[in-house]
């Protein structure tokens, strides 16, 4: 592997969850591939389990991780190519990945959509000028239009809960839009729909409001429906997750109570094994986006979920480290 922005870097998506999970098994087992090796994590967005758990995956490998957050203590970065550097931004791209890529054998990078402008997100011009011009492995912590360390974790806690469940079957999984007080990216949802395609081991299911379609570049392979109901039904996981819309880019339409996950709704999922199991990759908004009774309940896998964070991440820094 080398590099990690989205399910296209991967060519088996099974054999890396295995390592993931055999990672969880025995955390230690290669606590020297990584010796005298840097990683640095640059932080132009705010992050907990994301920077937590890949600085453990990192030290579990032996790495010197070092944490940058440029939004506050660094210099305004300028990424345009051919940029008239006569406003806020103080340095530019060019001048600045080439030299953190001296200091460091691995890239990490995190940074959100502005919500402004669909071209200029969904051209992953950040992301893309770190890769053109660090000449080490970059790996994505959160881009513009894609989370693909938090969805090769959703797919690592519903394989961990398939074989619990000793299930043979295909399960279904259903994506929710969920109500949230302000416009949020698509970038989970687009992950973890493109993801869950690539995978093809799943019926998958999105549900959202009219007006809330996401990219057909992410979602193509899904059965989408408007109605919640019937998109519940006799599911195995839900997925619970806001986003604003793509096609009017970055709005919030509607907010409406009803589409917040309840016990009530789960009656409709897999009645097997007690229902569907939830998930959601936090931060989370209660009792708006997901109810407390699922939280705090036996059918959620979020805290599992987030725990096999640490997990994903160092598998992904072992294939690169191991392809270097």
């Amino acid at each position: 592997m080398k590099q990690f922005i989205s399910v296209h870097d991967v060519n088996n998506i099974n054999a890396l969850v295995k390592k993931a999970l055999a990672y969880k098994a025995d955390p230690f087992a290669d606590r020297n591939l990584g010796t005298d090796k840097r990683i640095g994590l640059l932080f132009l967005n705010p992050s907990l389990r994301t920077r937590l758990s890949t600085q453990v995956a990192a030290k579990n490998l032996g790495m010197d991780a070092i944490v940058f957050n440029i939004d506050k203590e660094g210099w305004a970065l300028e990424f345009e190519e051919g940029a008239i550097m006569s406003g806020n931004t103080v340095e530019h791209i060019k001048d600045a990945a080439p030299i953190l890529g001296q200091y460091f054998d691995i890239l990490c990078i995190r940074t959100f959509p502005s919500l402004k402008n669909k071209e200029d997100d969904y051209s992953e011009m950040f992301i893309k000028q770190f890769i053109k011009y660090a000449g080490v492995p970059v790996v994505s912590l959160e881009s513009a239009t894609l989370h693909p360390l938090q969805s090769l974790t959703d797919i690592i806690t519903i394989q961990e809960d398939l074989k619990f469940k000793n299930q043979k079957s295909k399960p279904k999984i259903v994506l929710t839009w969920a109500p949230h007080i302000k416009p949020l990216p698509q970038c989970v949802a687009n992950s973890f729909a493109q993801w869950i395609n690539a995978w093809s081991e799943a019926d998958f299911v999105i549900t959202h409001p009219h007006d809330y379609e996401l990219s057909e570049e992410f979602t193509k392979g899904a059965t989408i429906t408007h109605n919640q109901n019937e998109a519940l039904k006799n599911a195995d996981y839900v997925y619970v997750k806001n986003w604003s819309t793509y096609n009017d880019y970055g709005k919030v339409y509607e907010n409406d109570p009803e589409w917040m996950l309840t016990n009530e709704k789960l009656k409709l999922t897999n009645p097997v094994n007690g229902g569907a199991k939830v998930m959601h990759c936090l931060p989370v908004r209660r009792n708006i986006e997901l109810s407390d009774e699922i939280l705090d309940g036996k059918n959620s896998l979020v805290t599992q979920q987030a725990g096999n964070r640490v997990w994903a991440a160092q598998a992904v820094l072992s294939e690169i480290l191991n392809a270097k």
